[in-house]
């Protein structure tokens, strides 16, 4: 088997978390690549966002749900989901267990005013099977949810827009927040001199979008394992920074942006915490 080396570069996050949305279960989870387990699968997995209930004239409820079932437990089963509102993160929720095959995690935040709501998880099992070593199940899901709420409009939410009010809002939201995201995109890409049209560029939140199909420049064959490597570096450099920060700022850092180098060697993540210190994530493959 290709040995694969991956580097990983970055600077200290002072991520906050933003509503007290981080929750893990245990002591120190943390996600690792191994070798994909093709006799294992996930029966279900799913990442949802749902317009809960009213909670008065000014605010509304969102639920926020992780939830995957392994075709059977194995050794260690962990969801990771990150939430951004209006493209910027607002939380974290990652739960583990043992010898389970269900993970199932719950949260609800309060909103005001129009917002975007996306978030995207990955669900992750590490099988352990004696003298055959140590092997991995993966998937990644992602759903999004739009909320309305102006005093010019009945309140009404939504993840497909069905009338032309809600087209309009569609439409409004996205341009707003694709500004903001590609200006801030484009800083990091300046500051560490990148070239855009060296790269095919993916959004954090689309990685979902990959399924069933590989990842830019990758392989097939190779893109499963690409996959859960990127996560294990994404997991341990951007997620655990948030846990560990001392900073009361709300977060305010943009979805990541990943760029896959068009002859197929290595990949970038880039991305801008909330104190407005810029990282750049390497993997080669």
């Amino acid at each position: 088997m290709k040995k694969v080396w991956i580097y990983w570069v970055l600077g200290p996050l002072t991520l906050a978390v933003a509503l007290a949305l981080f929750t893990q279960t245990g002591e120190k989870p943390v996600i690792k690549y191994f070798p994909i387990d093709q006799s294992k699968a996930f029966e279900s997995f799913e990442t949802a966002l749902e317009y809960d209930a009213e909670e008065d004239e000014d605010e509304y409820k969102v639920s926020w749900k992780v939830a995957s079932k392994s075709s059977s437990p194995v050794y260690l089963r962990q969801d990771v989901s990150l939430l951004y509102v209006n493209g910027r993160l607002k939380g974290v929720v990652s739960k583990w267990k043992e010898n389970t095959d269900v993970i199932k995690k719950e949260t609800s935040l309060h909103g005001e005013d129009s917002q975007k709501y996306q978030a995207v998880s990955f669900h992750h099992g590490e099988v352990h099977e004696g003298e055959n070593g140590i092997k991995s199940m993966q998937a990644t899901s992602k759903d999004e949810l739009y909320v309305i709420d102006s005093p010019h409009s009945v309140r009404s939410a939504f993840k497909e827009p069905e009338t032309e009010e809600e087209k309009e809002w569609k439409q409004r939201l996205d341009h707003s927040i694709e500004q903001q995201i590609e200006a801030q995109w484009q800083e990091l890409m300046t500051h560490y001199q990148v070239p855009r049209d060296k790269y095919t560029a993916v959004a954090l939140t689309e990685l979902a979008d990959y399924k069933d199909k590989p990842f830019p420049g990758t392989s097939e064959a190779d893109s499963e394992r690409i996959k859960g490597q990127l996560w294990e570096g994404l997991y341990k450099n951007y997620v655990l920074g948030i846990s560990d920060t001392k900073s009361s700022h709300p977060i305010q850092s943009y979805i990541p942006l990943i760029l896959f180098d068009k002859d197929g060697k290595h990949l970038l993540v880039l991305y801008e915490d909330d104190t407005g210190k810029k990282h750049q994530l390497i993997q080669y493959y």
